[in-house]
């Protein structure tokens, strides 16, 4: 290759290569990146990468920062999907976080491997907005008003609801799914089997779904 560049304008450069590294990253993983490959896909000199990242990990970390930004985007169309239903919601918030997972297996390893990213200002803020659709979930399915009102058992169900499908995802690209899926695949398992393990969970933590709307039952004095 030449050490001629692409003519890109700024912006674009910029999101070439982070096109190019999501590719890379799903095809060998966070171990096989190399600005010179990233730099190779996008078609420009191997200085740019560098030009405009600082260094690898700085690369790396633009592009978990857009994951953040992008997982956003899948959690709160989840639970968009779930209307008034605050239990729905969060199922919804659940099946997305997985189906991200699946679209996007290199970005979201990338994304919580903290040793080989920069500390970085906008990628702990484009996490903690992903974090925060999670916790507004679950404080509107326990009637909290506010964060302020959400007690210890509150945010242990926030654990909980992270946990499962973090680990379920986890799982699933790992291909530790496969004695569990059948012939259909794996994308025929997360769809047969994610929906009630998360419905499972969600009774768990919150009861029924219609015993807040049951009266109570008057217990009568002989």
């Amino acid at each position: 290759m030449s050490d001629m560049s692409t003519p890109y304008h700024h912006g674009a450069l910029r999101q070439a290569l982070v096109q190019a590294t999501e590719s890379l990253l799903a095809e060998r993983g966070a171990e096989g990146f190399s600005l010179r490959e990233v730099a190779r896909r996008a078609g420009v000199s191997p200085a740019a990468p560098a030009h405009h990242f600082g260094d690898a990990a700085g690369l790396l970390t633009a592009v978990a920062s857009s994951g953040f930004e992008d997982l956003t985007q899948a959690l709160q169309a989840g639970d968009a999907a779930g209307g008034a239903d605050a239990r729905a919601a969060l199922r919804g918030q659940g099946q997305a976080y997985v189906q991200f997972a699946l679209q996007h297996p290199g970005r979201f390893r990338l994304m919580f491997r903290q040793g080989k990213l920069h500390a970085d200002a906008a990628l702990e803020q484009h996490a903690h907005a992903a974090f925060e659709v999670l916790a507004r979930g679950v404080q509107r399915a326990f009637g909290r008003a506010s964060a302020g009102q959400m007690r210890d058992r509150h945010w242990n169900a926030v654990t909980a609801l992270w946990s499962l499908v973090h680990g379920f995802a986890h799982l699933a690209i790992a291909d530790k799914l496969t004695p569990l899926q059948g012939e259909a695949g794996l994308e025929a398992y997360v769809q047969r089997s994610l929906g009630p393990i998360l419905d499972a969970t969600l009774l768990g933590l919150f009861g029924p779904a219609d015993a807040a709307k049951k009266p109570a039952r008057r217990r009568l004095v002989s």
